[in-house]
Formats: structure tokens, C-alpha cells, sequence
């Protein structure tokens, strides 16, 4: 058997498992397993063929499902399923019985994350470093926002939604619940899923489709062109999270900053320790694979 496609299976899996938490995104697991920029660029290649499909330029539309990574995607997005299905249940039940100590836990690895990103920067500078301050702070207070519930949006709203929500899949640092709630759109689109309400989730994932095939491009441009500035504002997204990631009080999916309380050293303890976990082996596979 070949460990390319079980690996990248596993790295799906764990993307998947993050997507289900609230205020933890798939694209900072995407950044830590290291395929970050080969997951947007095969996104964007695909974007541009269904593009090419659209306009009926089958040759160009041809080539450009020749130029995605299949060998990472199949699997990745198998892996991404069976997660969603199989561990929904099982996080939403720690996450309701240990929000303290699992909001720990998570910080750890999107701190984690963001230090394998920065080492991601080939030439740190005074750019990089201010572009990261600002994003932080940025995200920092926008996660604080909470818009008012919309109970009846029109199409065009839910279409809108769902293109902007999508965008948290493959950007680091912003759970796309959050941004739901931030729209007010969170407990409609909840009910939706419950509901099976399936014309609604339609207009939902069409806006979906469209948001990720533009932004995935100009992602996917944006780190061809301007690679350390966006990497630190990758970084500085990751950190301003930390907002929704504080484990006091309540834990994941609160935005109110609270003191440490309880057994506060749980929480403190398994961050240090999911963060050490994860530099260890992000220099351990470093080191296998420098030449001597």
C-alpha cells in the first residue's frame, strides 16, 4: 500500500475534525499538516475548470483538471467526510462536558500553527511583522461582533452567506460558524440542516460553490505574488482567535474574556502540552529531511 494516500486521508480526517468545532478552522489543521498552499492551488485550479466547463472550453477545462493534485484531494476530502460523520457526535459531547479543558487544548494547536505558519515566511521583515499585529487585532475585535438573528432572509442573503462563510475552509484562523453568527445567520442555516430543508440548503451551498471558486483564486494568486504578506496575515488571523479560544468562561464558542477560574491549570496544561506535541514533530520532520 502506498502511504501517500492513507496519509493524506489522516490529514483530511483531522481537517474534518476541526471543522466540527466551533471557533477552529479547517485551514489552520491544513497549515500544520503542511499542505496549505497545495490545497488552495488545487482549489483554484478546479474553480478555473469549472469555469472553462461553464463556457463550454472543454480543451481548457481539460487541462486544468490535469493541473489538480488528485493524489491529495481524493483522499483529503474522503477523509474530511468520514471525520464530520463519525466524530460530530463525539467532539459536540467533550465540548458540552469539557469546554474549559478543550478550548485549551485547541489553543494550544492554533498557537502551534501559527508558528509552524511564521516559519513559513521566507524573509521576515518589519512588513511582516506589522501586517500580523494588525490582522490580529483586527480579527480580534471582529470576532467580538455579533449581528442580530435573521429569521427570514431572501435568497440573495442566504446566497451571500454561504459565499462568505465558505471562505473560513481555507482560511486560517475564522471558523465559518462564527462567521454565520456574525451575519445572523447561523441559527437559520442550523435549522435548515435540521430541517433538511433542502431548497434552502441549496442557494446555501450554490453560494457556497461560487464564494470558494473566487476566493480560492485569489488566494492562490495572492501567495504566488505577495507570499510573506499574506502568510502573516494568515498568521495574524490565527492568533486573533484566540478570542473564541479562551477558555474562560465557557469555554469554545464564547467571545467574552473571562479570568482563569476552577481548575484553571487543566486547560493551561494540555495547551502546553498539544503545542509542544506539535513543534516537536514539525522539527522532527524538519530534521528527517535535510540533507547531511
Amino acid at each position: 500500500m502506498r502511504i501517500d494516500p492513507l496519509l493524506n486521508f489522516l490529514r483530511g480526517f483531522l481537517m474534518g475534525s476541526a471543522d466540527v468545532v466551533p471557533g477552529v478552522s479547517g485551514g489552520t489543521i491544513a497549515v500544520l499538516v503542511g499542505i496549505y498552499e497545495r490545497l488552495v492551488h488545487a482549489i483554484s485550479m478546479a474553480s478555473k475548470a469549472l469555469g472553462n466547463l461553464l463556457r463550454f472550453r472543454f480543451r481548457e477545462a481539460g487541462q486544468r483538471l490535469r493541473e489538480i493534485d488528485w493524489g491529495l484531494i481524493l483522499p483529503l476530502i474522503i477523509g474530511i467526510g468520514v471525520a464530520i460523520f463519525a466524530l460530530a457526535g463525539v467532539i459536540s459531547t467533550l465540548l458540552e462536558d469539557y469546554p474549559e479543558a478543550m478550548a485549551g487544548l485547541f489553543a494550544g494547536l492554533v498557537a502551534a500553527s501559527a508558528w509552524v505558519a511564521w516559519r513559513m515566511i521566507r524573509s521576515p521583515n518589519a512588513t511582516t511583522v506589522v501586517v500580523a499585529i494588525v490582522v490580529a487585532v483586527i480579527t480580534f475585535f471582529v470576532l467580538g461582533l455579533k449581528g442580530g438573528a435573521i429569521t427570514d432572509p431572501s435568497w440573495l442573503v442566504l446566497f451571500g452567506a454561504g459565499a462568505i462563510a465558505i471562505c473560513a475552509m481555507i482560511l486560517p484562523g475564522i471558523s465559518g460558524s462564527f462567521l454565520l453568527l456574525m451575519l445572523g445567520m447561523y441559527d437559520f442555516v442550523i435549522s435548515a440542516v435540521d430541517e433538511r430543508d433542502f431548497p434552502v440548503l441549496g442557494v446555501f451551498a450554490l453560494g457556497c460553490i461560487v464564494g470558494l471558486a473566487l476566493f480560492s483564486q485569489l488566494l492562490d494568486w495572492s501567495l504566488t505574488n505577495h507570499h510573506d504578506v499574506v502568510v502573516a496575515a494568515m498568521v495574524g488571523l490565527m492568533i486573533g482567535s484566540f478570542r473564541v479560544l479562551w477558555p474562560w468562561p465557557g469555554g469554545v464558542d464564547s467571545t467574552e474574556l473571562g479570568t482563569p477560574a476552577g481548575n484553571w491549570y487543566v486547560p493551561v496544561l494540555l495547551g502546553v502540552v498539544a503545542a509542544a506535541v506539535v513543534a516537536g514533530l514539525t522539527l522532527l520532520v524538519e530534521r528527517r529531511h535535510t540533507p547531511r
